[in-house]
């Protein structure tokens, strides 16, 4: 068979990603649930704001008839100065309070927005930060930012200005429809028939620019995805020589989300030319049939001038009104994204009345569990086993064996599919979570360094400890040396990841950060991998006086850090298959004496 393109490759690889986008029809429940954000301020901004636009539309309803009807028909037509000074003078009062008005409804509803689209970014980052670790195993990070940012960022023009706008135009467009029938019946029958038309190609752009709203959103998360990606693999994809096959996959992505975009705002596009339209058609009906009613007498010329006043400002709301539509378009293809994660129920829930340990003593139970990640995958298949308070156990075997599902359920990061896990003789699923994972130190081979001081990635594990306890905390694992070394010892800025520290130092923070918080169980997954020996030396004295009245559940490659433990665990497909101390496993010369014998050989042909 013929080799494929690279290029081809590439785009195959960028198509088959793609999401598909769902034809929904508009819907107004999940708006109203939008718009539910602006209720903590029904009594304090929202009132104030209303009262500003309704002074701005009352001054911009009464103006034109003040000026047509009243100024030419009765002032200059009766050479009255007394009138004309007094309608001069009054809707210039009206302009300028109608100018103060809008300035203040334009900062008002800036905070507005700015306050609900705060809330909305609140609420959906802190219902993000209790879902279950099954949410963030089927999504990428960027595609989470995405929803988190740009979003809700656009729902921004929404919230500042299209929801008074909307407010406004709906109490112009009633003002101006009853003045215009009230100056002529005549007139206004004959110029709405076009109004009609206009409706239904209206109708029939809304379908096409929800779509292409949809479709901007989703390119847009994909585009995020692969740049959070990108930069999060730039080593691996520097190491493998594949920039430009990086380069040409953006460029895939960045394309499409052009093309998005272009699509939509083309469409937008197609609505006010079309009220452009309208207007001069309407304007031609008032000229030629609006003669007619003068000459006949039928209508005045103040008349006349006031209704075209009047027939300007009709157009003009029925424009914003479709910006508005738009607007809210975007804004239900991003609430429908929003909600979507804020309607994501935690796999692993908190009882109403969690039951709570006043002394947690750390014995560990599991009664036949089972697990499974998917319908074809099981992790764990009939384990029981018990960890005594206190009792430091290992679990070795193969990659996939299940060791670290096992920690994962005592974590509860994830709920066992069958059977029950125990913690002092309680279900894990009756305990607050909270207080369950406070008793418990994780400490990963791979370090996760939040941007910021050594001091406060270290604090990280206790908030409120002092400082000399995190010295302590740094002293016992053997980190003071290095931390002491560094520019500003324990008040040296790190970046994100610690890039700056090496992976043995990394390790050596992670273990402090697990110690300050004094838990009763702590649980090593792969922890000493990445250390040097060296450092493992200072680590495993350090341990047996740390881990000296904790619970310990250590997970290891390497065997020569599981010697000492009280219960070693081998693990295979999901299965105990052997379970005793170093010594009792050496001599039974099962799996674990197979695997003691290859990592020495390995080490010696080292």
């Amino acid at each position: 068979m013929e080799l494929k393109g690279k290029k081809t490759r590439i785009m195959e690889r960028f198509h088959y990603s793609t999401e598909t986008v769902i034809d929904k029809p508009f819907n107004w429940k999940q708006m109203w649930r939008l718009f539910s954000y602006l209720k903590p301020y029904s009594k304090t901004l929202l009132p104030s704001a209303f009262i500003a636009v309704l002074i701005s539309a009352l001054v911009r309803l009464v103006a034109p008839i003040l000026i047509g009807k009243y100024t030419l028909d009765y002032a200059i037509a009766n050479k009255d100065m007394n009138l004309l000074t007094i309608l001069v003078v009054t809707i210039a009062g009206l302009y300028i309070l109608s100018y103060i008005a809008n300035t203040f409804r334009i900062r008002w509803m800036n905070m507005l927005g700015q306050n609900v689209i705060y809330d909305i970014r609140r609420h959906l980052f802190t219902h993000v930060q209790s879902l279950s670790h099954r949410f963030f195993d089927q999504r990428s990070a960027g595609s989470i930012l995405v929803r988190i940012m740009n979003d809700i960022n656009s729902l921004q023009e929404l919230f500042t200005s299209g929801v008074i706008n909307l407010l406004m135009d709906f109490i112009l467009l009633i003002g101006v429809v009853a003045l215009l029938f009230t100056l002529s019946p005549e007139l206004t029958l004959a110029i709405m028939v076009i109004v009609p038309i206009m409706f239904f190609i209206s109708t029939s752009l809304r379908k096409k620019i929800r779509r292409s709203w949809q479709t901007v959103r989703l390119k847009q998360s994909k585009l995020n995805s692969h740049l959070n990606e990108s930069i999060q693999g730039i080593r691996v994809t520097q190491s493998f020589t594949q920039e430009k096959e990086n380069i040409e996959f953006f460029d895939g992505v960045n394309t499409e989300n052009f093309q998005s975009w272009q699509n939509a705002t083309k469409r937008n596009a197609m609505f006010t030319p079309m009220v452009e339209l309208t207007n001069a058609i309407g304007t031609a009906i008032l000229i030629a049939y609006g003669a007619t009613l003068i000459a006949n007498d039928s209508i005045s010329i103040g008349t006349f001038v006031s209704f075209a006043f009047y027939l300007g400002m009709f157009w003009e709301p029925i424009s914003r009104l479709g910006q508005v539509y738009n607007q809210l378009l975007m804004g239900m293809a991003s609430s429908e994204r929003i909600f979507e994660f804020i309607d994501e129920k935690p796999i692993v829930a908190e009882l109403q009345n969690p039951t709570r340990l006043a002394n947690m003593k750390g014995k560990i139970e599991f009664e036949h569990v089972e697990f499974a990640y998917d319908s074809s995958r099981k992790a764990l298949n009939d384990i029981s086993l018990t960890i005594e308070a206190g009792q430091t156990v290992a679990l070795v075997g193969h990659t996939g064996s299940g060791k670290t599902t096992i920690a994962n359920l005592i974590s509860r990061f994830y709920d066992a599919t069958g059977g029950n896990v125990k913690i002092d003789s309680v279900n894990i699923k009756d305990l607050s979570l909270e207080e369950l994972r406070s008793k418990i130190s994780v400490v990963l081979q791979d370090t996760f360094i939040f941007s910021g001081t050594i001091i406060d990635n270290i604090r990280f594990g206790r908030p409120t400890a002092t400082d000399e306890e995190v010295i302590e905390a740094a002293k016992a694992v053997g980190a003071n040396d290095f931390i002491q070394n560094l520019s500003n010892g324990y008040f040296t800025e790190v970046e994100e990841r610690g890039n700056v520290l090496s992976v043995g130092e990394r390790q050596l923070i992670s273990f402090a950060r697990a110690l300050l918080a004094d838990p009763t169980i702590i649980i090593l997954d792969e922890a000493t991998a990445s250390i040097d020996t060296e450092t493992e030396v200072k680590i495993q004295h350090a341990l047996k006086t740390l881990l000296n009245g904790r619970t310990a559940i250590m997970i290891a490659h390497r065997l020569s850090t599981i010697r000492e433990a009280d219960n070693i665990i081998v693990l295979d497909h999901g299965s105990i298959m052997e379970q005793g101390n170093h010594d009792m496993l050496m001599e039974r010369k099962g799996i674990y004496y197979g695997l003691v014998k290859a990592q020495f050989n390995m080490l010696e042909v080292g």
